[in-house]
């Protein structure tokens, strides 16, 4: 008791002495230890006195002391708890750099001995696996023992907290910082399957995190609510992606695929892969696995497998990457950090260039198209992928692209055609499709909406409309935008309506106009026309003009409201056009075709100028909208002169009612009428007269009528179109089959 009493004696009168003389506090504290060497506190009170005061080889050499005599006491391991954080975090600040300079004093042996217990104290699986990383990694040869281990052990964590996303703090720790030490460490003998199942881990982490939404941090935390740790200071919803348990400065992961390719590489080699033992590229990597998928009918048992994993994984990491590639620059909103960099969204749509060219070339298409309908509506359920290959022809099938509104348009077809291609070769033999079936079955690649809206383009492009229109069905649904996520522009809406375009599109193309018009329409009706016209770029119109496409092409249209408008009546007029020129007489179709031709005149002028033609040959027409939506000059021109004896005389019945009131005129109708009519007479431009004797012998509504159309000449037009397809909805849809 007297010897206890001794030693707090001791270390008291050394605290005391320690501001106003360290040396003298320093002699009491070694008199002390002489005497009482056994005493935990005297050593533990030289350690403060001397990391205080920042002399590291002292205070190094103290802490070894303790940790090797007094390694049950919950000091020391409080002690090195906090030296241990110091090595794993960066931060260079002053007091953080001292404490991972006096750990550099203590010797190899200690340091790994010291780091093994100290993981062996932490309960917490991300902190114990942060430990046994940091002794993994100041002790390469502690990787053969530790490595393999560590890594099952942050996989199982994953299962253990329930983390549904693989973009996790576990996995992140295995695949950046584990991973790299097993696969490189060439005195461990790793199994051909672990390997490559570690590759498809690494795999789906870094494809999970390049493409995450905009709100993925928010998500996360939802998602991991049973996690062991979480990140202080991030709310939910954040747009920050911080990965739960890690800082937001631990979760940002540079050159992701750059890394997977990297891995990719040591495996390859590790598992003796064939061809080029350094990977270049994926472009590379894929056109060594083409080459492979040669000899695979020729190959069996082991050998067959082996060939069989690497173009598996070797196509399916191209095609992701790909596909992302692809729809990073067609649906930039859709992932976090894309947007601001790149314009969209774009639609891939059917090219509809030659909707102003001449009928006769397209009743071949018709024809077709209608044979194929009738095929389809038998059997439906059951078509195969085959059954529709004449639709598209789609290998020779181009993209067109406004150049200059799309500045990585080369880029972006060249990861179009990379992913098809990559998609096709996974589907060459059934050996692979399975296998590559395993993986999207592991990674739940249904639920990406982004891998599907590029599988919907693919099949557009392949010709397969039937399976498009049900895939794009399912994503219209899914991307129907909330209250809550409107912007001021309506972008939002915008992007809902892709996939409703893209369903018109294809609609279309199997000859379905009714179903066509409907999705048109419905995009129609939620947008708001632009208060000026569009001008039509120089390239597109020499592209128009010179006619070379035969409409067999594809096109990716800008997802605004300047080119979705003009799209969705030009499509109107391409399902109206065939219908309007058949030998059966049609003038509610044809009236159509003669509103939707204003859009893009003169484009049209020769369709347009065919339509007149066809109104001669039957001497009479009837189209009681024309009043209300044709406002073309050069049209209400032609339109008069039909009345005049030089056009011929042909009985036109445009107003509303107009038969009713030739045969049983009303003078309270008339007065009305003449009224009204004489009223947009007195505003009219006296500069536009309707010529050609209009005034010669015509009845006096007409007349009047055609007056005031002249008016509203200078209306803008697309407004009027707009207005047409929002108030004539139901006769639109009615007009077709």
């Amino acid at each position: 008791m007297s010897a206890q009493k001794d030693c707090e004696f001791l270390v008291k009168r050394a605290r005391e002495l320690v501001s106003d003389d360290p040396c003298a506090a320093k002699a009491w504290l070694i008199t002390a230890r002489t005497l009482y060497p056994t005493d935990f506190n005297i050593q533990y009170e030289m350690y403060i006195i001397e990391r205080n005061a920042e002399r590291t080889a002292s205070a190094g050499r103290l802490l070894y002391d303790m940790f090797i005599n007094f390694p049950d006491q919950p000091i020391v391991w409080r002690e090195i708890s906090v030296i241990t954080a110091a090595l794993r975090s960066d931060s260079q600040d002053k007091h953080a750099q001292f404490l991972r300079a006096l750990f550099e004093t203590l010797p190899g042996r200690v340091q790994c001995e010291m780091l093994l217990k100290a993981t062996e104290q932490c309960f917490n699986t991300l902190e114990k696996a942060e430990m046994l990383l940091l002794l993994l990694k100041r002790f390469p040869e502690s990787v053969v023992q530790h490595g393999v281990n560590l890594g099952e052990t942050l996989l199982e964590a994953e299962v253990s907290e329930n983390v549904e996303s693989p973009v996790n703090c576990f996995r992140k720790l295995f695949v950046c910082d584990v991973l790299p030490l097993v696969i490189n460490n060439m005195d461990m003998r790793l199994p051909a399957s672990l390997m490559q199942k570690y590759i498809l881990k690494a795999a789906e982490f870094y494809i999970g995190y390049v493409t995450r939404g905009p709100s993925s941090d928010a998500q996360l935390q939802a998602s991991q609510d049973g996690a062991t740790l979480k990140s202080p200071g991030v709310s939910r919803g954040s747009q920050r992606f911080v990965i739960d348990g890690l800082s937001e400065k631990s979760s940002v992961v540079a050159e992701p695929w750059e890394r997977l390719l990297d891995i990719v590489t040591v495996v390859g080699a590790r598992c003796e892969w064939q061809g080029d033992k350094g990977q270049r590229s994926y472009i590379d990597m894929l056109q060594r696995v083409k080459e492979l998928c040669r000899y695979l009918p020729g190959l069996e048992g082991e050998t067959r497998l082996r060939y069989c994993s690497q173009v598996v994984i070797c196509a399916a990491l191209v095609l992701f990457r790909s596909a992302f590639l692809y729809v990073s620059a067609v649906q930039p909103s859709l992932f976090q950090g894309v947007g601001a960099m790149t314009s969209g969204p774009w639609i891939l749509v059917e090219d509809l260039s030659s909707v102003y060219s001449d009928v006769e070339g397209d009743r071949a298409t018709l024809k077709h198209a209608h044979k194929k309908r009738k095929l389809a509506d038998g059997r439906e359920k059951t078509m195969s992928s085959d059954d529709e290959e004449g639709l598209g022809k789609g290998r020779g099938r181009h993209i067109l692209v406004n150049k200059t509104e799309m500045p990585n348009w080369s880029e972006t077809l060249e990861s179009f055609r990379t992913a098809r291609e990559s998609w096709d070769l996974l589907h060459s033999h059934d050996g692979l499709e399975a296998e590559f079936k395993k993986i999207c079955a592991a990674w739940k690649t249904e639920s990406w909406l982004w891998f599907r809206i590029f599988l919907s383009d693919m099949i557009i492009h392949q010709g397969h409309y039937r399976k498009a229109v049900s895939s794009l069905h399912q994503m219209a649904s899914v991307q129907q935008p909330q209250p809550a996520q409107q912007s001021p522009t309506g972008q939002a809406s915008l992007e809902h309506h892709r996939a409703l375009i893209q369903q018109a599109s294809c609609h279309y193309a199997l000859g379905e106009y009714r179903m066509a018009c409907e999705k048109l329409l419905d995009v129609v009706s939620g947008l708001v026309p632009p208060n000026q016209e569009l001008t039509k770029a120089p390239e597109d119109l020499s592209r128009i003009k010179s006619k070379t496409r035969k409409g067999n092409d594809l096109r990716l249209l800008p997802c605004t409201r300047g080119a979705v408008l003009p799209f969705c009546l030009q499509l109107m007029l391409a399902c109206f056009k065939l219908r309007a020129f058949t030998d059966s007489r049609d003038d509610l179709s044809l009236g159509h075709v003669v509103v939707l031709l204003q859009h893009d005149w003169p484009q049209g002028e020769m369709l347009f100028l065919k339509a007149v033609d066809k109104i001669c040959q039957q001497g009479s027409f009837q189209y009681e909208n024309f009043f209300n939506y044709v406002t073309n000059i050069d049209m209400l021109e032609e339109f008069a002169y039909l009345r005049t004896p030089e056009g011929g005389r042909i009985q036109l019945e445009l107003l509303p009612n107009q038969g009713m009131l030739i045969k049983n005129p009303s003078p309270a109708l008339g007065v009305e009428l003449n009224t009204l009519l004489l009223q947009g007479v007195q505003t009219m431009d006296r500069h536009h007269t309707v010529t050609r004797g209009i005034t010669k012998g015509v009845k006096e509504d007409f007349r009047l009528a055609m007056e005031r159309q002249v008016s509203r000449c200078g209306e803008n037009l697309l407004s009027v179109l707009h207005r047409f397809c929002i108030n004539e909805k139901i006769i639109i849809i009615q007009s077709l089959p």
